[in-house]
């Protein structure tokens, strides 16, 4: 069973819908997809909510060993996101001389502001979190108490695994920046991101990839009369 935990903002139902979606239509293997909702976790994660978070998975995301009993290997994406690819290619990478895996972005956003006028945070390993292979019992660092009252950046430049060379590097197909890395053909790509704004946003309706999304949720949403 592949375990996957995908960010949810109420903001961006839509999004956690046609991402799980796509994952579910592509996967040649069960996937297990459980949205981290703050609604859900109110005995586990108290923290307040930071002026510079875009999301509300900003920091929840660090939850996921824990959720996952430090046991075995788990995979966070923001919600932001369509999958391209088999979900099975990307879980048959994990490596286990490494306490996480990601894909090492050089991120640097140009821009102040992203979707609904929230701050751009520019900082070391931008982006290295929106995608997580967790490998559960080599994360044991975060508790729910660490990951209540770390700072932002303790979190997401993953200081509390305390050396760097524990975290592994995904190819970049699994964590392809929309509008910011180049532009490439679809077979090439495995897992998009519109970090900036999704297309389900009307500031965004028209950024790159937009079509496979709009379709993806056509798709999702599409019924037919059944045999028999």
């Amino acid at each position: 069973m592949i375990r996957a935990f995908i960010g949810y903002d109420s903001r961006e139902t839509v999004a956690f819908h046609v991402l799980s979606h796509s994952i579910h239509s592509r996967a040649s293997e069960p996937v297990s997809i459980v949205p981290l909702m703050l609604s859900q976790l109110g005995g586990t994660f108290s923290r307040e909510a930071h002026a510079l978070q875009s999301t509300d998975f900003s920091f929840s995301r660090f939850l996921v060993p824990h959720l996952s009993g430090y046991e075995g290997w788990s995979l966070f994406c923001d919600c932001d996101m369509l999958m391209l690819d088999d979900i099975a290619n990307l879980w048959a990478l994990r490596d286990e001389s490494h306490a996480i895996q990601v894909v090492k972005h050089d991120h640097k956003p140009r821009e102040e502001k992203k979707f609904l006028d929230q701050p751009q945070s520019k900082y070391e390993k931008k982006n290295w979190s929106s995608v997580i292979l967790f490998n559960n019992a080599l994360c044991k660092a975060l508790t729910t108490e660490y990951v209540n009252t770390a700072t932002g950046l303790e979190l997401h430049q993953f200081k509390w695994l305390g050396d760097d060379s524990l975290i592994g590097e995904l190819p970049a197909r699994w964590n392809h920046l929309v509008d910011y890395d180049p532009t490439l053909p679809e077979e090439d790509l495995s897992l998009i991101h519109f970090t900036e704004g999704g297309p389900y946003f009307d500031d965004y309706q028209n950024c790159s990839y937009a079509d496979l999304w709009f379709a993806q949720r056509d798709n999702m949403t599409h019924a037919s009369r059944g045999h028999g």
